[in-house]
């Protein structure tokens, strides 16, 4: 059937020198590098909410209809979400990229009950299943949504009341089994809700241990149902809540560390979330690479002058190098993948809006990732953090590591008069060399 992207161009690689704006310039998705193609280092996912769901509305005009699709101005809502089911997948079809990303609420229309719902959801993610089949897109990752509706204002798993608690549950196991049959490659909980508004009526001790379990069962229903992927949280520090319990990557270790999770759920990171939170992409990137909790990536960006989560495309590759090197430096995503977690501005309102969107924040993503794999290829920031922790390399940090006590140490600077000179660091040559790559 026709749908709203059906004139639409199929996106292919024409080289740097192109001047079609509907073509990739730089993402080469056969392209070897660094032993892999560029598709398999890293592989790329539209997301289903923001392209389909949205539809254009802002704070200051709800319930305006702004992007006009055919699918919102369908009046049988199940009609409807069938409807932009094939709209969908026409649009992967036109991007050629390999994967999506789906919450069960962006599927399928709640229904009375929680039963009606799931099947509902059942229908579109079995045509769903036929249409992957089709036209070869696999599941990066699917999630349940337990932010919108209104039982969840107080959070799902942290909510004061165990009813709200048990219906999330409920609503994650049917969501993960679903992830599970559709061969998806992780799981992600987004705790936009866990978090509160106020101490003042908050348990804090008692929300978070509520928060643990519920993380621990989803674990263990992972588990029993035989799901391979990777349980994943992204991390944001607020909005909608004051104060999230998955504030950063270092806060979200701490909880995993806390309730013997470290081994069995890692991070979805996203750009305009880390940034949110006070940090840099690459540090958030750097902390948990050095934790082993690096799951995958969402890619879009803020906007500076903002100080919220605008979701905007990446169109800056210089800003994002760092980030992709230290991801190349971890050994790069394993069940992980470069979500597009973005969405056109409200006055972009033609579906050839949303190609152009795409095919430049995967052209920036691509363009990044070659700069930092020949950075890194060269080995010169390599060599530079080589040599500066050389010492503890010697005889003198094996002595640290090997358990000497502050006695020890001090007897051995007394006895060889030890009295280090400090060192450059050399910050505005390696910017250089950054620089040079890109």
């Amino acid at each position: 059937m026709s749908t709203a992207y059906s004139d639409l161009p199929v996106v292919k690689y024409e080289g740097q020198n192109s001047t079609n704006p509907l073509a990739y310039r730089w993402y080469d998705a056969n392209r070897v590098v660094l032993g892999k193609t560029l598709a398999e280092h890293l592989r790329p996912a539209v997301c289903y909410w923001h392209n389909f769901c949205w539809k254009g509305e802002d704070v200051f005009g709800l319930g305006n209809t702004v992007f006009q699709r055919e699918w919102f101005n369908e009046a049988d809502p199940i009609k409807a979400a069938y409807m932009k089911l094939d709209a969908a997948f026409d649009f992967f079809a036109k991007l050629g990229l390999p994967y999506w990303c789906f919450h069960d609420r962006d599927v399928a229309p709640e229904g009375a009950t929680l039963a009606e719902s799931n099947r509902i959801l059942d229908g579109l993610l079995e045509a769903a299943a036929k249409k992957m089949q089709d036209g070869k897109v696999g599941l990066l990752w699917g999630t349940a949504n337990l932010f919108s509706h209104g039982r969840f204002m107080s959070g799902a798993s942290t909510n004061p009341d165990p009813e709200v608690y048990a219906y999330g549950a409920a609503q994650v196991k049917h969501a993960l089994e679903w992830t599970n049959r559709l061969g998806g490659q992780n799981y992600v909980l987004w705790g936009g809700r866990e978090g509160y508004e106020t101490l003042l009526n908050t348990d804090l001790k008692r929300e978070l241990a509520q928060y643990g379990r519920f993380l621990s069962s989803v674990v263990e229903h992972k588990h029993k149902i035989g799901f391979k992927g990777t349980i994943l949280i992204e991390p944001k520090p607020q909005e909608p809540t004051k104060h999230q319990y998955d504030y950063d990557s270092a806060t979200v270790y701490g909880f995993l560390k806390t309730y013997g999770l470290e081994n069995e759920v890692k991070v979805n990171i996203e750009v305009n979330h880390a940034t949110l939170a006070g940090h840099s992409f690459e540090h958030e990137v750097a902390t948990a690479c050095a934790l082993g909790i690096f799951g995958s990536l969402d890619a879009n960006r803020g906007d500076e002058q903002l100080g919220w989560d605008t979701d905007q495309f990446p169109n800056n590759h210089v800003q994002l190098v760092p980030a992709m090197l230290e991801m190349i430096r971890a050994g790069g995503y394993t069940t992980g993948g470069t979500n597009f977690d973005a969405k056109v501005r409200r006055q972009s309102i033609d579906p050839i809006d949303q190609l152009e969107g795409h095919i430049g924040g995967m052209d920036t993503m691509a363009r990044a990732f070659l700069s930092a794999a020949a950075l890194f290829e060269s080995g010169q920031l390599e060599k530079v953090v080589a040599d500066r922790y050389a010492g503890w390399e010697g005889d003198l940090g094996k002595k640290i590591h090997g358990g000497a006590s502050l006695d020890d140490l001090a007897s051995l600077v007394h006895a060889q008069g030890i009295s280090p000179a400090p060192r450059s660091g050399r910050q505005e040559r390696l910017e250089n060399i950054v620089n040079n790559f890109v």
